[in-house]
């Protein structure tokens, strides 16, 4: 990319690794619950599925078609392939000795045991001969390959086993493929509910029964990743809706990316499988352990509280906790002053739940709009929408429908929505909104009062209880005012760019930011503290070597990727980097600028620092003003700041370090500080 040094910039994609490598570590943490350390085994598995589903998919569309466009950093799209599968094998390496010398044992300790269907006893062999003719043969389709049977379409992230069997009357040698179903559970029970055996194990034990009469010369596990991203072309004309739903059926039939085996599988069927579906041996990776560790996920459910996290529910803010049988006001409670929320210390379900659920009811609302991102199959919010359109009121929702992964749900809840008289809305074209944002407006005298919320994080119960996120209600008329023309900028034709108070992309956010940054540098005390899920704008990283070079202090919290190098001398020296991984994403965005002991200005949203956030999703950023939430904002700062449990450091090498471990863990002591606020003035 022109303009810019590729020295002053790390990969974006190699930077995302090393922040799945962050997240692979907390499976051998001691001070993490066992159960709680094979989750976040699972999570890294589902993570590199996203990775390569995505975003290897795209480098090698580049490749494929001879793009030349190269990223800050200078790294060819051959180049990153080059050096994403270099460290993919060595992530590889590391969870398969883990998992077999460490993990496992450790389960097994605990009388979770991944069992071998050849150790077992016959009681126990019975069982699972029962459990699969019942349960499993039933739904397996065996497919040929042969001069009538073409090779079988292998779907996404599918786990499958490649038979070859013998006729031993004829002595000819076929191929077939056995699906391991994904509806069923990836590991079979044993009845005393704490042994497991995987389900393609079971399958291959049982082969005989799916080819009967034929000799099995050999069974081999793999697994296929394939291209899932998908491009929707919008024009003015065009319905969005069945773009996306054609788009959703090209995405089953997406490219290979990634064919995993045992290292042990023969090279002619490695040969037959590559040949087929058009894989190359760099899409190929040989993996010692299991294959599809996010089917980890179902060891999770296991009822052993003691081998998880004690379960924290989240409180309720002191301004809005009731007595038995009460029901607050939170009307009343928003007209007294600015709320904030930091989930999931502060709990969603009495928070942001009750908010829009007293708006579908009160005969005050005229009208509640909404925008939604992403939210769960059976959301407390959409049953508020639901009912809000019943009971007579204007109700809007811009549904997202290019949420990635999201896609079918969003599509089924925007249909829902639509048929209970919900005004559903897509967006703008050529934008994903981004944003998450809610208005009421309500009949109060001769006029009407906005009562807003703006959030980090989405609308959705289930992952704000893990997702730490921070929304603010309020009623300020600004806020309220600038909330309507957005909603009618995103429903509408209108063409609003200016604002009273918030900060909204395409353009404000980084124009605002940009600002600040400037505005910060040109102080002798300069400092600039911001908190987001990734850093990957290059024109907002030279911003802040500029800041950098003027003397300003600058304290970066990212999640995930950082393509910022800090501490480099004569360009970044006044910058740190660091990040927290730990029980909870971190998912809030905060961007603070001001020294300690003078005035700050605060800002919450949605928006990374990233070009899609910036330049191509409606994204908004909200100022926090009011005191007192300051104080909480600072609150949670010094924080992530002081922790050394869970954080990493950046060096300028690109290379993140554990940072020295003394005791301040940051997810405890933001739960205590919930706990303390909730109880301070019972």
């Amino acid at each position: 990319m022109e303009g810019f040094d590729p020295e002053h910039f790390l990969n974006r994609e190699l930077s995302w690794l090393e922040f799945n490598r962050r997240v692979l570590s907390l499976t051998g943490r001691p001070d993490f619950p066992l159960l709680e350390q094979v989750k976040f085994l699972a999570i890294w598995a589902a993570n590199l599925d996203e990775f390569f589903q995505v975003r290897v998919a795209g480098l090698k569309e580049q490749v494929g078609h001879g793009v030349g466009f190269t990223p800050p950093d200078g790294l060819t799209p051959s180049q990153q392939l080059a050096a994403i599968r270099s460290e993919v094998e060595v992530q590889y390496e590391a969870i398969s000795k883990q998992f077999l010398s460490e993990v496992a044992p450790a389960l097994a300790n605990e009388g979770i045991v991944f069992s071998d269907y050849s150790t077992l006893d016959q009681e126990d062999k019975d069982y699972l001969d029962l459990q699969f003719r019942d349960l499993v043969y039933p739904v397996l389709t065996p497919l040929a390959v042969d001069p009538s049977h073409p090779f079988p379409y292998i779907s996404n992230l599918s786990l499958n086993l490649a038979v070859v069997v013998r006729n031993p009357e004829s002595g000819v040698t076929r191929f077939a493929r056995v699906k391991v179903p994904p509806i069923l559970p990836r590991f079979v029970v044993l009845p005393d509910l704490e042994r497991f055996v995987p389900l393609e194990q079971v399958i291959a034990t049982h082969s005989g029964a799916l080819f009967p009469g034929m000799e099995i010369l050999g069974q081999d596990v793999f697994r296929v990743t394939r291209n899932a991203d998908i491009e929707v072309e919008e024009d003015e004309g065009g319905d969005l809706l069945m773009a996306i739903e054609s788009e959703l059926t090209q995405r089953r039939f997406g490219n290979v990316v990634r064919l995993e085996v045992h290292p042990d599988m023969g090279e002619e069927v490695l040969d037959l499988l590559m040949r087929e579906m058009g894989a190359t041996e760099d899409d190929v990776y040989r993996i010692e352990g299991p294959l599809g560790l996010a089917g980890l996920w179902g060891l999770y459910d296991l009822e052993r509280p003691e081998l998880k996290f004690d379960v924290f529910n989240g409180v309720t803010p002191a301004r809005l906790a009731t007595q038995p049988g009460e029901v607050v006001d939170i009307f009343s409670v928003m007209k007294q002053g600015d709320l904030l929320v930091h989930h999931p210390y502060d709990s969603f379900s009495s928070t942001v739940e009750p908010f829009l659920e007293r708006a579908a009811r009160d005969p005050k609302v005229l009208a509640l709009k909404v925008t939604l991102y992403r939210t769960s199959s059976d959301s407390p919010i959409m049953a508020s929408l639901i009912k809000a359109a019943e009971n007579g009121k204007q109700v809007a929702a811009l549904v997202e429908l290019k949420a990635r992964f999201d896609e079918e749900r969003n599509i089924e809840w925007a249909q829902r929505l639509e048929d209970a008289g919900v005004h559903v809305t897509y967006g703008v074209v050529g934008l994903k909104t981004h944003t998450k944002i809610a208005l009421v407006v309500r009949r109060e005298g001769d006029g009407v009062v906005r009562y807003a919320h703006i959030g980090t994080g989405n609308y959705n119960e289930k992952t704000a209880r893990t997702y730490e996120d921070i929304g603010m209600f309020t009623t300020d008329p600004g806020i309220g005012a600038d909330l309507s023309d957005l909603f009618n900028y995103l429903t509408g034709y209108s063409r609003q760019t200016r604002y009273q108070r918030l900060a909204v992309s395409p353009n404000g956010v980084r124009s605002r930011l940009t600002e600040l940054i400037e505005e910060e540098a040109s102080r002798a005390d300069g400092h600039i503290t911001l908190k987001m899920n990734s850093l990957v704008d290059a024109a907002m990283i030279e911003s802040l070597y500029e800041a950098s070079r003027a003397g300003t202090r600058v304290d970066l919290i990212v999640r995930g990727i950082c393509c910022l190098r800090p501490g480099v001398e004569g360009l970044s020296e006044n910058i740190r980097v660091r990040s927290i991984v730990g029980r909870y994403l971190e998912h809030s965005r905060i961007y603070r600028f001001g020294a300690r002991g003078r005035t700050r200005t605060y800002f919450i949203g949605s928006a990374d620092l990233m070009p899609r956030n910036l330049d191509r999703r409606v994204e908004a950023l909200a100022p926090i003003i009011d005191p007192d939430l300051q104080f909480r904002i600072d609150e949670v700062l010094d924080v992530l700041m002081a922790d050394d449990n869970l954080a990493w450091s950046l060096g300028p090498d690109g290379k993140w370090e554990r940072v020295p471990t003394t005791g301040v863990d940051a997810h405890v002591a933001l739960q205590e500080l919930a706990r303390a606020r909730a109880t301070a003035l019972l």
